[in-house]
């Protein structure tokens, strides 16, 4: 008989197997979007079919959740940029977006930058009075900064590059630092590593989305096997995370 779970494994357990069904919720999306209007060159593009309330729905619940398991140590800093960076690949959808979609982006954008800065805040409000600890939040919160401060800037001086290469900037900086990520959990540095065979997933976890991430900025007719990828190492990490520490009684990253 397995011992009784804690409700923090049960909390730890769930918020894992939501950003999985994050996944599988945006692969199934753009399937059934795919029989009505095709195979489009990237995930994206699917910001313009049926698929776009489920693609951007998930990708916001994602970004919730891993705000929500940053955890502790250096692991923490990193998944939060992820969570800070996540809505953007939603809300900046392509680099070639049609004018009738532009309010819809403005929206998106202008409502981003004001609840990231109250999110920012309220830390910050919380640091100050001791209920946070300095250490924790000083590092992501220098991250969430900076995204605010450059994507605010950009988006008042030069809309138009936004619009261009917001998408593949947070694109490729969420996945680069999610592949820091698997590397951290692989050798971590104050606690014992996980068993041999699970270092070996996390390190080639990381090592295919170098790869991807390559084949994504110099091969243009690659990009949605290249997300379609990316995305699906993002879920492995999880389900192996999850088997890693379905009976850890401290089941936070370390």
């Amino acid at each position: 008989m397995s011992p009784p779970t804690t409700a923090l494994q049960r909390t730890y357990r769930y918020l894992r197997l939501t950003l999985v069904g994050a996944v599988v919720a945006i692969f199934t999306a753009v399937a059934v979007a795919a029989s009505d209007v095709g195979w489009l060159p990237s995930l994206s593009d699917y910001y313009y079919s049926p698929a776009r309330t489920t693609f951007t729905g998930a990708l916001f619940v994602a970004a919730a959740v891993l705000l929500a398991l940053s955890g502790r140590g250096p692991e923490r800093a990193l998944l939060d940029a992820c969570a800070v960076l996540a809505p953007l690949i939603a809300l900046i959808p392509t680099p070639h977006i049609p004018p009738a979609a532009l309010p819809d982006v403005a929206n998106g954008i202008t409502t981003y930058l004001v609840i990231t800065t109250l999110a920012l805040i309220v830390a910050v409000t919380l640091t100050l009075t001791g209920d946070m600890p300095v250490a924790g939040v000083a590092a992501s919160g220098s991250v969430a900064a900076l995204v605010i401060l450059t994507l605010g800037l950009a988006w008042m001086l030069a809309p138009h590059a936004v619009l261009t290469h917001g998408h593949v900037i947070a694109t490729v900086a969420f996945f680069a630092l999610f592949g820091a990520v698997a590397i951290l959990h692989a050798f971590p540095r104050t606690t014992a590593p996980p068993p041999r065979a699970l270092r070996v997933i996390y390190t080639g976890i990381a090592a295919l989305l170098g790869l991807v991430l390559v084949a994504y900025l110099t091969t243009s007719n690659v990009v949605l096997l290249a997300e379609s990828v990316a995305l699906a190492l993002f879920a492995v990490f999880w389900i192996v995370q999850s088997i890693e520490k379905w009976n850890d009684p401290d089941p936070s990253l370390r």
